[in-house]
């Protein structure tokens, strides 16, 4: 494991495990999140996006969080790891509620200036309201697209708690992580 990407559901705690595996790893941590929202909620183009991920992939080692498929060709393809955090809905929207609300009520900026409001959060990509649009179709679609990447080895993760367990498992000497069976 030297080149890694972490998806999942928003809200699921991508970025969270993503730096902690780079943190125990050594590797560098890049999240997409950061390289699409520019100032004031701009996306970013295209091509700009495409050349983040593709800079920050060429690096013999990395840890990578996000779900973009603009740039999946690129990413997904170096990749020799792919860290999928499937937990249940419940599980997933509480997480992105109470996020939410500390992320308006604390002022905490995210990415390039940017902050969530209350006035934003029930816009339709709003993590709220895209939770509902992308939950169930990426529990569908995920396993169809890493099958289009023979290159990557899948570890899917169910519940948080059996994600921290295989993080406490995971360390630079281990040749390969293999996720804990399911309880």
């Amino acid at each position: 494991m030297q080149r890694i990407i972490v998806i999942g559901t928003t809200g699921s705690g991508k970025t969270t495990l993503a730096r902690a595996i780079a943190m125990r790893l050594g590797l560098p941590h890049g999240e997409q999140d950061a390289w699409n929202h520019l100032a004031d909620w701009q996306e970013a183009p295209l091509a700009g996006f495409r050349a983040a991920v593709d800079a920050f992939t060429a690096q013999p080692g990395w840890v990578m969080d996000g779900n973009y498929g603009k740039a999946r060709d690129i990413g997904w393809a170096r990749a020799d790891t792919l860290i999928w955090l499937d937990y249940p809905g419940q599980v997933v929207f509480w997480r992105v509620l109470t996020r939410t609300v500390k992320r308006v009520v604390g002022r905490q900026e995210l990415w390039n200036g940017n902050r969530e409001t209350w006035q934003g959060v029930l816009q339709p990509d709003a993590p709220l309201r895209w939770i509902f649009k992308t939950h169930w179709r990426r529990r569908l679609e995920t396993p169809v697209l890493a099958a289009e990447y023979p290159n990557l080895t899948v570890i899917r993760l169910r519940a948080p708690g059996e994600a921290e367990r295989w993080l406490q498992n995971l360390s630079p000497e281990t040749e390969s992580a293999r996720p804990l069976r399911p309880e």
